[in-house]
């Protein structure tokens, strides 16, 4: 019995006929983790870069916003923070439709306007060029829990929070 055996053994190693399968059997499971691995991580810049493109957006309204004007014009006042949120998040002044990103809200996202005041000349040195004393910023920075596909959890890591910033310096006309 244990001949016999020994015989077939011999029998398969000088077969190549399955050779192809066994080294198929290895690599693809290493080849599909790999590619949904470069997958995951594309999904997950793709998601990083809409948000950075919102916030930059949102901080570039919030800059030129002018609330006064409106209410010297008889209208309504608007709340330039809220609508710059909307306009990060959603794209549009409304806050209607899908968010950029997906599962991303304005709870996440927050817009200061003016109160980050910088001189503009600092011991003789100019910081920033202004015609004016100060120079004031407008910031807008936000947060997004990226849940992804799923491929991080198998690899044990948990939810990963992305998080951005953009700053504009305040120029309301």
């Amino acid at each position: 019995m244990l001949g016999h055996v020994l015989r077939q053994l011999a029998r398969f190693s000088r077969d190549q006929c399955g050779a192809v399968l066994v080294e198929m059997t290895l690599v693809a499971p290493l080849m599909l983790t790999l590619s949904a691995g470069v997958f995951e991580f594309g999904n997950l810049i793709h998601d990083k870069l809409l948000m950075e493109a919102g916030l930059t957006d949102g901080a570039r309204f919030a800059a030129r916003c002018n609330s006064q004007i409106y209410t010297d014009a008889g209208l309504a006042a608007i709340n330039c923070a809220s609508i710059a949120t909307n306009i990060a998040v959603y794209g549009n002044v409304a806050g209607t439709g899908s968010p950029r990103v997906p599962n991303w809200q304005t709870a996440n996202v927050t817009v200061t306007i003016g109160t980050g005041c910088h001189d503009a000349v600092v011991g003789g040195v100019t910081q920033y060029r202004s015609t004016t004393a100060q120079v004031c910023v407008v910031q807008a920075s936000g947060t997004y829990p990226y849940t992804g596909i799923g491929m991080l959890s198998l690899i044990g890591l948990g939810p990963i929070t992305l998080s951005g910033s953009h700053q504009e310096r305040l120029m309301r006309f």
